[in-house]
């Protein structure tokens, strides 16, 4: 229960700085003005300004909005194909599941940031190519989760009932298999939302995210290494983002699996 309140307090922080940064942010977080360069914590730049005097707080509230946005779509992605395909390989005959999840492997084997460079470099690096990415390279991990809880509910005897009175196999993945491990899908889609936010801070880093001027954590912390030294805090104020936001997530999901797994949830 503490993992669940904790982390949804955090990601309920990274969810306001987004939704309040649609009406209203300190300052124009793409304006660039020279007299406003490095200045430090105070009244008016509440995390300070960066090296072409945009304003920090403006830019980590922008940022937040971009993340969510990367790890909606990735996440959604993700989840409306690896879920079908896990439950396709966990119903089907045995040699039909192993070879959905050799294939399922094959695609494991790249890495989102691997894939997300090579799609940038086919299709051009920007926001939607990094998230198309991102969700491909998760695409695994729902359908490995998919598959498991899908054999695990074949078994029970409900399935088995609606089986032998002629249900179609289409009528017992809706009906029984989906909202069976409708909790499981839950959280892993917390714990792909952390990796997903991880992943566009690093391909923005690179320079293969967020293209400027949109706000980016990532960039951001691209844009400090000159300075890091010198201002440190330019570094500070995006690390610490990505951490909440991580943390915020991985800490949801850890909670949520207290909460949905049945075996956990009697020992809590």
């Amino acid at each position: 229960m503490r993992n669940l309140v904790l982390g949804g307090v955090l990601v309920g922080l990274v969810v306001l700085a987004a939704l309040v940064s649609f009406f209203w942010t300190p300052f124009d977080p793409v304006k660039v003005d020279a007299t406003n360069r490095l200045l430090d914590v105070g009244a008016a730049h509440w995390f300070g300004t960066d090296k072409f005097g945009r304003d920090l707080l403006s830019q980590i509230m922008v940022g937040a909005r971009t993340t969510l946005y990367v790890g909606v779509v990735a996440v959604g992605i993700a989840a409306v194909i690896g879920t079908p395909l896990g439950i396709l390989a966990g119903m089907s005959p045995r040699w039909l599941g192993e070879f959905v999840m050799r294939v399922n492997d094959l695609v494991l084997a790249f890495p989102a940031l691997l894939l997300a460079i090579m799609f940038g470099a086919v299709f051009g690096a920007d926001t939607l190519t990094a998230m198309v990415a991102i969700g491909i390279a998760t695409i695994p991990s729902f359908a490995r989760i998919a598959r498991s809880g899908t054999l695990q509910v074949m078994s029970t005897e409900f399935v088995l009932a609606a089986r032998a009175g002629g249900r179609s196999r289409l009528t017992i993945a809706v009906r029984h298999v989906l909202p069976n491990i409708s909790g499981l899908l839950i959280v892993q889609a917390s714990v792909s939302f952390a990796i997903a936010v991880l992943a566009e801070a690093a391909l923005s880093f690179l320079g293969f995210g967020t293209r400027p001027p949109t706000p980016s954590w990532g960039r951001m912390l691209q844009e400090s290494q000159e300075l890091l030294t010198v201002h440190p805090r330019l570094a500070l104020v995006p690390g610490i983002a990505i951490a909440v936001a991580v943390l915020g997530f991985n800490l949801l999901g850890d909670g949520l699996r207290d909460r949905l797994d049945p075996r956990l949830a009697a020992k809590v």
